[in-house]
């Protein structure tokens, strides 16, 4: 019996804790078949980003149909897109109904504090990729740069998600791995799926080896839909395993700054 199959279309982190590498773990965990479009190429370790190589847009495209035209692709997530360009191409994907069950992690800055997206590739998030999301899942900062507001308390983070839903994903997450003032000892996500606001809580791992959270977890929602999951059902579980992985990953002490989580925990 054959796996299901996931594409993640995304950045390569040469440290190995967020990116390409993060989801293909995430998705090898999850009992998925991982497939990849890479988008840029970034020198980074724990400590933060040296440099990015972006990936023409033609060939990140030419590197999608391959795949797209072999596999039986069920579930996609992008990640770092890095220039309005590739945002452009894997729009024009999505329209036209080529990657099935999107989840749209909007990475903008790295754990590091390094921005990884072009401010041009800003307003085509909005305008041309978010419309056909199933589910984008934006941490505070990134969901702070989408509606253009500040998100300090769990009401404003509750606004963003519905402001977000607006756009046209199908549901909204935003994370809450960065403490509001109301919810400093829980990772609180806001979820919202058109109709009704829901609330992921688990306690706050007080851990620096976060490098990656947001990458796992939007991957572990793609595993998730690849599998035939409900999307409601694949955001639970995948909040699950990414609180497995950051708790099991808090013992390990590998490099400097932002140290990775423990995928296969």
């Amino acid at each position: 019996m054959n796996p299901p199959v996931a594409l993640t279309i995304a950045g390569s982190d040469s440290g190995g804790g967020a990116g390409i590498q993060a989801d293909l773990k995430t998705f090898a965990a999850l009992g998925v078949f991982g497939t990849s479009a890479i988008t840029a190429l970034t020198a980074q370790n724990t400590v933060g980003v040296r440099g990015v190589h972006a990936v023409p847009a033609e060939f990140v495209l030419a590197q999608a149909e391959a795949v797209l035209e072999d596999l039986p692709v069920a579930a996609t997530k992008t990640g770092m897109l890095a220039t309005a360009g590739i945002v452009h191409a894997v729009a024009k994907l999505a329209a036209a109904g080529r990657l099935p069950s999107l989840v749209v992690d909007p990475v903008m800055v790295a754990s590091s504090g390094d921005r990884l997206l072009e401010p041009a590739a800003e307003r085509l998030y909005v305008a041309e990729l978010l419309p056909h999301a199933t589910v984008v899942t934006p941490n505070l900062v990134e969901a702070e740069v989408l509606v253009k507001g500040s998100i300090g308390t769990l009401a404003e983070q509750r606004e963003a998600a519905v402001a977000l839903g607006a756009l046209g994903p199908s549901v909204v997450v935003v994370k809450g791995g960065h403490a509001v003032s109301d919810a400093a000892g829980e990772a609180v996500d806001v979820v919202w799926d058109g109709s009704t606001i829901h609330e992921l809580r688990a306690p706050r791992v007080d851990t620096p080896n976060n490098h990656g959270t947001g990458c796992t977890f939007a991957s572990a929602i793609a595993a998730g839909l690849a599998k035939g999951l409900a999307v409601t059902e694949a955001v639970t579980a995948a909040k699950t395993y990414v609180q497995r992985a950051v708790t099991a990953g808090a013992r390990w002490s590998l490099g400097a700054g932002h140290g990775p989580l423990d995928h296969f925990a």
